[in-house]
């Protein structure tokens, strides 16, 4: 089947581009930002393909009644919100677009680690409020420093290429064998708890990882740490790291996803519901917070955009 022939629904807003170029492609574009998920499974029959980011998750019941889907198209790193083993059963081709952020996510990393070791964000703070502090505010060198990353994809490796200019040691750890190469050397696990000074998080989602930074992980650690997680909030849990900051095992943390997000995350503030764990985070000077934003600059918000079309149209063009 040609692109002429292909009808695709987008159910979220994305770079114009993507419209466009699918557009310019033959492919017939139509939108829907606003159906509940029950309204857009009564017509989804009608699709081919369909193009998303994180609005609500495709399980086997909305799969079931996509009965003439041929691809799923995330604009994103992950395909965590979608069943992909029955929509493989299904033979619905999908694709995600983790070359498209990854850039961005290494830098955020990057910065975040910069920020923590440096005080950056508390002494700014300060110095609004009048307060010049300088040995509080003493910081730490990342040279002779052994990072360790976790997760060795698209994510991970762009933040051990950003390591490349210090003096650090980069090691890796991941599920898949060979994947270390020229910026990270990867080792088992045990071996990365024993030497690393600062640990970054870059796993999906799954059952595997799922709460998988807890007590128990974080106290196999040989020596106290700093922790960035850009990867995803419910891969560690908030109880665990605040105990871990108090004693501290873990010195500082750089935290762009929560455990708490979505539209969770305002009815904590508005409820006045702040779990204890969560709100130490808040009131720490030793974590950073920023809202999911690692992946999300005005570059990448383009290139996400041309990496699914070009998935898309590698399919049928």
């Amino acid at each position: 089947m040609d692109a002429k022939h292909i009808k695709i629904l987008h159910i979220d807003s994305n770079n114009p581009i993507l419209w466009e170029q699918m557009e310019q492609a033959g492919f017939t574009n139509e939108a829907d930002f606003k159906s509940s998920k029950e309204e857009v499974e009564a017509k989804i029959h009608n699709y081919n393909g369909i193009v998303i980011r994180s609005r609500f998750d495709i399980d086997k019941q909305f799969l079931d009644k996509a009965t003439n889907l041929q691809f799923i198209a995330r604009v994103g790193a992950g395909l965590e919100s979608i069943d992909c083993d029955y929509a493989a059963q299904k033979g619905v081709h999908l694709i995600a677009a983790p070359e498209g952020n990854r850039n961005a996510v290494g830098e955020q990393a990057l910065g975040m680690l910069l920020s923590l070791f440096n005080n950056l964000n508390k002494a700014d703070r300060e110095i609004r409020n009048g307060q010049w502090i300088r040995e509080g505010n003493r910081g730490h060198e990342l040279d002779g420093k052994t990072v360790g990353i976790i997760g060795y994809g698209n994510m991970g490796k762009s933040f051990a290429k950003k390591l490349r200019g210090f003096d650090v040691e980069v090691l890796c750890y991941d599920i898949k064998p060979g994947v270390g190469d020229t910026n990270a050397r990867q080792v088992t696990l045990e071996e990365l708890q024993q030497k690393a000074d600062v640990v970054s998080l870059h796993t999906p989602h799954t059952q595997e990882t799922h709460k998988m930074v807890d007590a128990y992980y974080i106290n196999a650690f040989a020596k106290p740490f700093w922790l960035i997680n850009t990867a995803r909030g419910k891969s560690l849990v908030t109880k665990d790291l605040a105990d871990a900051l108090r004693s501290g095992k873990v010195l500082g943390a750089a935290l762009d996803v929560l455990e708490y997000e979505k539209s969770s995350f305002e009815h904590l503030f508005m409820d006045g519901n702040i779990p204890e764990a969560f709100q130490y985070l808040l009131d720490s000077d030793k974590v950073l917070l920023t809202p999911h934003i690692a992946g999300w600059t005005f570059e990448s918000h383009e290139r996400l955009a041309q990496v699914i079309i070009d998935k898309i149209k590698a399919l049928y063009c």
